[in-house]
Parts: structure tokens; C-alpha cells; sequence
């Protein structure tokens, strides 16, 4: 199977390779099927529709940031990161991670319901 991406290009890639969201993600819900793309040259992962491939949305690992963020059995936590010109500027949203568990090719994004983890966390500072 092959896709056409904005941010890659033409993908090619194998049902193993797609990730479920059986409730899509938030303000997605009608998205289910996506490829989970880590490129070698980037700090973040990348999670690309494949029912509407110029829907992408970067990702980063939420363990970097803090060790004892709310975990899911056999999920790991990512955030959805918000990219911005002035790195400064790039924010991470910790509120609503995205839990993907790549052994059973499964994921879904819940709100954690704390005043700890914020929507728009900055990832870099001065």
C-alpha cells in the first residue's frame, strides 16, 4: 500500500505497519487507521493519516519529559506537538496524550484529569 504525504512524500508501507485509533483522536474522531513514522533526523515521531494523508501531527515522547507521566499498560505516552518558526514558541500538549501501544498496532488519546499537565507545555527554553 502507498500513501502521498505532505511531509514525506510517497510512503509505502504494509498493514502491520498501521496503528488502529478505534475512536480516532480528538476533533479527528472520524480517523482511524494512521502510520506511527520516526525519522532519523528529527526529535519528533510523526502520526500520519492514512484515510487522509495531509492530516499529520507530531509527536513526542512523553517519558523525556517527566518519568512518572500517567502511563497505560503496554502504552506509551505521546504528545501532540504544536511546531512553531521560533523553537522558543514549540509547545507540547500534555493535557490529552495520545497512548500507542506498537506490539498490538493499537492507540487512544484521553484527557488526564489534572491541573499538573498543561496544553501547551513549552518544550524548549532560553
Amino acid at each position: 500500500m502507498k500513501i502521498n504525504t505532505h511531509q514525506f512524500g510517497e510512503i509505502e508501507f504494509t498493514a502491520e505497519k498501521i496503528i488502529n485509533f478505534e475512536n480516532g483522536l480528538f476533533g479527528f474522531e472520524f480517523l482511524k487507521k494512521y502510520l506511527f513514522i520516526k525519522p532519523d533526523d528529527s526529535f519528533f515521531y510523526w502520526l500520519n493519516s492514512i484515510e487522509n494523508p495531509d492530516i499529520a501531527f507530531p509527536m513526542f515522547g512523553l517519558r523525556a519529559i517527566d518519568d512518572q507521566f500517567p502511563q497505560e499498560d503496554n502504552f506509551e505516552a505521546f504528545g501532540i506537538v504544536t511546531l512553531n518558526s521560533n523553537p522558543l514558541n514549540i509547545t507540547l500538549n500534555l493535557k490529552a496524550p495520545v497512548y500507542i501501544n506498537q506490539n498490538d498496532k493499537s492507540g487512544f488519546q484521553k484527557i488526564v484529569d489534572t491541573d499538573n499537565y498543561p496544553v501547551n507545555y513549552k518544550l524548549f527554553s532560553e
